[in-house]
């Protein structure tokens, strides 16, 4: 891969600026109904059996409010409401483990909220009651993201004595001023110190987040955040756009607008960061996720095989994935399903009905055709149209005309190429892959309804 990863194209970039969805599954979660059955749940369960099953657990407690946030979170100071959350979430994992626990378990992900909310015994009575369920891969990669403010060192000790080995660190900034703002305090030496243990305890990665465009942001500043991130020399870096959505999100509505960056200056910090990143050898994933050359992440795109779900771009794509606690989506055979969004209407769910569906849908084969070919774009950067039809057997030109038809704007602008076997995204169409991805989106044309959707960049 060259050293240049990205042609950075202002006007283009401003032309294509518009809202499209993430793309972490298609259909995308839009397409959830509460007409799905817990029926078409079991079903999908035995439709794959030979599959590897990924775990998602979510831990939906935080200590504080951080302002910017829009995850599925309950901000609490009572560490027993942990207890009773995980005494009905231990019912949900039984019954769904009657199902699926002779699967070989490959990936496990705790995320939230702050699944480091947890104290250390009930870390440990989590990953025993998930250890005595299922079967572990002796090598799965098991991963929990962590807030550096209310942790004590000792407990990635404890952390990596259960069996994680990866670790997902929340920075966002760390300018002070940012941080007041956006009521999220914390002490870099600290996280410094964190990331520093979590290499000599033997982590397999550390993966840092930050997010751009929070308030009073500007290009030096988030330049010396990016400084300070890079001495920690992270496996891979996600760098989020924050999206300013106060209707949606209560929490947003307590950050002045007036402080937020112009959207000029927002594009200048993503371009200086890529800039930046690229610069040291890091390698651009997609989207907002950076991996240095020898992390699993960038190996996999390099050689065609790097896959995305509801938790981001992901190594281990042939798998089922079973999300457990409120809220949480699952991939199961040729259907997505959500938890229960409401934490009280998911303890209701668990204990009445011995389960905690609330929506999902089930794909039908032009669903799971444009997912191939959306996942091959966003992965990849590259589409072999030949693999498609052989796999899908179909003549691809003529499927996808419409589709093509859409395509040829970016065709035009020379951020696609297509000859008679690739559809390929060139350096300058990377950043606009989600929008590249969305001509292929059926549903996205069958209605109109774009403003739900966060701007791409």
């Amino acid at each position: 891969m060259s050293h240049e990863q990205i042609i950075w194209d202002q006007a283009l970039i401003e032309k294509y600026n518009y809202s499209g969805p993430r793309y972490t599954s298609y259909p995308t979660a839009l397409e959830f109904h509460e007409a799905f059955t817990p029926a078409e749940f079991d079903m999908a369960c035995a439709q794959y059996p030979d599959r590897n099953l990924s775990l998602y657990v979510h831990i939906p407690f935080c200590h504080k409010l951080c302002y910017y946030c829009g995850c599925n979170k309950i901000i609490t100071r009572h560490q027993h409401k942990a207890d009773q959350y995980l005494d009905v979430l231990e019912q949900e994992i039984r019954q769904r483990a009657a199902l699926l626990g002779d699967r070989n378990v490959s990936q496990l992900h705790w995320g939230g909220g702050t699944p480091t909310f947890l104290t250390k015994p009930q870390v440990s009575r989590l990953m025993g009651l998930l250890r005595e369920l299922f079967n572990f891969a002796s090598d799965a990669e098991i991963s929990i993201e962590v807030d550096p403010r209310e942790i004590d060192l000792d407990m990635l000790d404890h952390l990596r004595a259960e069996g994680f080995n990866r670790l997902s660190i929340g920075v966002q900034d760390f300018n002070k001023e940012v941080q007041k703002l956006v009521n999220r305090e914390q002490d870099e030496e600290f996280i410094f110190a964190m990331v520093e243990r979590a290499k000599e305890l033997g982590f397999r990665s550390t993966n840092l987040d930050l997010i751009y465009g929070l308030p009073k942001q500007n290009r030096e500043l988030f330049a010396k955040t990016l400084e300070q991130v890079l001495t920690l020399k992270p496996g891979r870096l996600s760098i989020f756009n924050y999206a300013h959505m106060p209707k949606l999100f209560a929490a947003q509505r307590k950050i002045n607008e007036a402080d937020l960056p112009a959207a000029k200056e927002k594009l200048a910090i993503l371009q200086d960061t890529i800039a930046t990143l690229t610069g040291v050898g890091y390698q651009f994933i997609g989207m907002d996720h950076f991996a240095l050359p020898d992390d699993e992440l960038a190996v996999a795109q390099r050689n065609g095989i790097l896959h995305r779900n509801f938790q981001g771009y992901t190594t281990q794509g042939d798998c089922d994935l079973l999300g457990l606690g409120v809220s949480a989506i699952s991939m199961i055979g040729d259907c997505y399903a959500q938890n229960q969004k409401e934490l009280k209407k998911y303890y209701a769910s668990v204990t009445d009905k011995r389960e905690a569906l609330w929506k999902g849908v089930s794909l039908d084969a032009d669903d799971l055709l444009r997912r191939e070919v959306i996942k091959a774009l966003i992965c990849n950067f590259q589409l072999d149209m030949t693999d498609i039809e052989q796999r899908f057997d179909l003549d691809f030109k003529t499927y996808f005309a419409e589709d093509l038809e859409l395509l040829q704007t970016f065709i035009n602008d020379e951020l696609v190429t297509v000859d008679e076997r690739f559809i390929q995204v060139e350096l300058r169409g990377r950043l606009l892959i989600r929008n590249i991805c969305m001509c292929f989106d059926k549903y996205l044309r069958d209605r109109a309804r774009q403003q739900q959707f966060s701007r791409v960049i």
